[in-house]
């Protein structure tokens, strides 16, 4: 078995290729040749402060014969005055995190990869986000206005630019060392103009594509301020009451397969909480698994895999405002991006090997 940190990842892996591996599993999941759950946290109170939360998603494919797992570690906390609020974590201590992504081989049963999830986590959710402006942004879609300065928005520029010509990027967060020093690293690394703004009304302003990349848990995107032929994604915060009524399509990319020895476990929600101690003051404080994004019952709601399948369109005129959502597939995808890791390390000579008999045992589990 072979354990692949980060660097390997950085080494094997584009952002083309991701995208390009998240549509595979999409079409398995539309087949009916993959199959996923989804997030499933159990959280747990630690003080008047604190949470631990132990979050989990899976899926695999029976065309490609990978299954993964993807695990997190978190202490979580909440801090911020109302309309600022956000959302810190770590593992240990602040600054280390811990993420994996444990990789099977269906056909044999086999471990066969350990991963870091850090790189993986934010490529994915970039790819994924580029999915929905392929198919919802409009073709001559230019001007990104981005909510957030993290490793998020960094993968969201990079995703964004595989499925339109980017030109522009204005770029809010709070801090304004941090917009700046992105805002340079953008105009270096891609050639755009790149600019900072004051204020989170001026992202939307001019913007073809608005993306929420906050670790904010509240309202991040504007309804009041979406142009006509917007297109909006948001992974982190969440769009306004305004900005959810002014949307014509929601573009969902999936959802999680249903059991079939309990069909009514079927849920639409992003993830599934489970929590200890629920009379604990601290949920007072947590907001992180309140609410379920849920479009208004009038919307019009189109599933990817009806797109794909040209039995209908995500855009349908230039001045609608289009959302994409992951959904709840998120296990789908890590199975399709850690084995193309996986693959291309192994290929190289890549990542620390350990003994497969250290995992495996001669007493029947």
């Amino acid at each position: 078995m072979l354990v692949l940190g980060n660097d390997v990842t950085a080494a094997v892996l584009t952002m083309t290729d991701v995208v390009h591996a998240l549509e595979e599993a999409y079409h398995d999941l539309a087949a009916g040749t993959g199959v996923c759950r989804p997030r499933i946290d159990l959280a747990l109170p630690l003080d008047d402060e604190r949470v631990y939360r132990w979050g989990t998603m899976e899926g695999g494919s029976a065309r490609t014969g990978y299954v993964a797992l993807r695990m997190k570690s978190d202490v979580l906390t909440e801090a911020g005055p109302p309309g600022r609020r956000t959302q810190e974590k770590h593992c240990v201590r602040p600054g280390l995190f811990c993420g994996l992504v444990l990789l099977l081989d269906a056909r044999t049963g086999e471990p066969v990869a350990l991963l870091n999830d850090g790189l993986l986590q934010h490529l994915r959710v970039g790819a994924d986000s580029a999915i929905g402006v392929r198919h919802g942004a409009r073709d001559d879609a230019r001007v990104l206005g981005l909510l957030g300065s993290g490793g998020m928005a960094r993968s969201h520029v990079e995703a964004l630019r595989t499925v339109r010509p980017l030109e522009r990027v204005q770029v809010y967060s709070p801090t304004r060392a941090h917009r700046d020093r992105f805002a340079a690293e953008m105009r270096e690394r891609y050639g755009l103009d790149a600019v900072t703004v004051d204020e989170p009304e001026q992202v939307h302003q001019g913007a073809d594509i608005v993306a929420g990349c906050t670790d904010a848990v509240g309202d991040v995107v504007l309804g009041r301020h979406l142009r006509p032929g917007t297109h909006v994604t948001c992974i982190g915060g969440s769009p306004d009451a305004r900005a959810r009524q002014r949307f014509d399509v929601w573009l969902r990319l999936g959802n999680a397969s249903v059991p079939s020895s309990a069909p009514g476990w079927e849920t639409e929600d992003e993830y599934v909480t489970y929590r200890a101690d629920p009379g604990a003051a601290v949920w007072r404080r947590h907001r992180h698994d309140r609410g379920v994004r849920r479009p208004p019952a009038d919307a019009r709601v189109v599933h990817l895999d009806a797109v794909l399948a040209g039995r209908a369109r995500a855009r349908e005129s230039d001045e609608q405002v289009t959302f994409s959502e992951r959904g709840n597939i998120q296990g789908a995808q890590f199975h399709a991006v850690a084995a193309l890791v996986y693959e291309r390390a192994r290929e190289r000579g890549m990542g620390h090997e350990i003994p497969r008999e250290w995992l495996l045992q001669d007493i029947r589990d």
